[in-house]
């Protein structure tokens, strides 16, 4: 476990107790009081929790809302082959909008052998990927600056994504709750993901299983309205049925085919 992984489970679990103890901590991780004390105070520095005597208790207001640094260091490996998985959902000729999100961040470089695309996205650092591609017709959302994900957002963004309709949507996901749906902490980026909701064919949420179970006060589209999900094998057995039960199509990324 890396220690960007080790304090993710921190986070998850202060987030789901509302504090965590050190001493919890240490033997949880197998790792010393001052490991976790640094953990504590990068969280801390991040604006993720707040230290108190012996431990940390959670900042609610962070809770969703990682840099994308951040979350580009956990699950890398199930994010590619995530990311693998959903690229080769992609047909020649398709008009599709990439979502930002470190997972679908990593799509572009297995968008190379499919031609005649049309591809709009909200994130600089998939549009920048993408700028270098001769098999795709790119448009890159206008609008603010959302830095935690490097996406834009915003009221012109929304009426340029309107103006169009497409095959796929590939859609980030913040958190993914049976009963919140599919949920953000961001009322600008739920906007935006809303309408590229409403002007897609075929909504394809793409995640990694660390997303499940979290949630959000802003909601992007419930869970029964996602046509497929595609994500690793840790999602929860229960999850898995219910989505299933709903219609949804469940597609599971093996890291034995990446």
């Amino acid at each position: 476990m890396t220690s960007a992984e080790r304090r993710q489970k921190i986070l998850m679990h202060i987030r789901q107790n509302g504090a965590g103890k050190v001493d919890d901590f240490v033997e949880t991780f197998n790792v010393s009081a001052v490991t976790i004390r640094h953990d504590l105070n990068l969280l801390e520095k991040e604006g993720c929790v707040f230290r108190c005597y012996g431990g940390a208790t959670l900042n609610p207001n962070f809770a969703f809302d990682q840099p994308l640094h951040r979350k580009g260091q956990i699950n890398r490996d199930q994010k590619n082959c995530i990311a693998k998985m959903a690229a080769a959902l992609v047909k020649d000729g398709e008009a599709i909008i990439l979502d930002s999100g470190t997972t679908i961040a990593k799509m572009p470089q297995y968008l190379t052998k499919q031609q005649q695309l049309v591809v709009m996205t909200n994130a600089l650092n998939t549009a920048y990927q993408l700028s270098g591609y001769d098999n795709i017709d790119l448009h890159v959302v206008g609008g603010n600056l959302r830095r935690s994900s490097c996406s834009l957002t915003g009221h012109q963004g929304e009426t340029q994504v309107r103006a169009y309709l497409f095959d796929k949507l590939f859609l980030g996901v913040d958190g993914f709750d049976l009963e919140a749906g599919v949920t953000t902490p961001d009322q600008h980026e739920a906007q935006i993901n809303r309408a590229m909701c409403d002007v897609s064919r075929q909504i394809i949420a793409v995640t990694d299983s660390s997303k499940f179970g979290r949630k959000s006060f802003c909601m992007i589209r419930a869970a029964s309205q996602i046509d497929t999900l595609i994500t690793d094998s840790q999602i929860p057995e229960e999850t898995l049925s219910a989505l299933k039960a709903l219609g949804v199509e469940v597609m599971i990324a093996d890291n034995t085919d990446c």
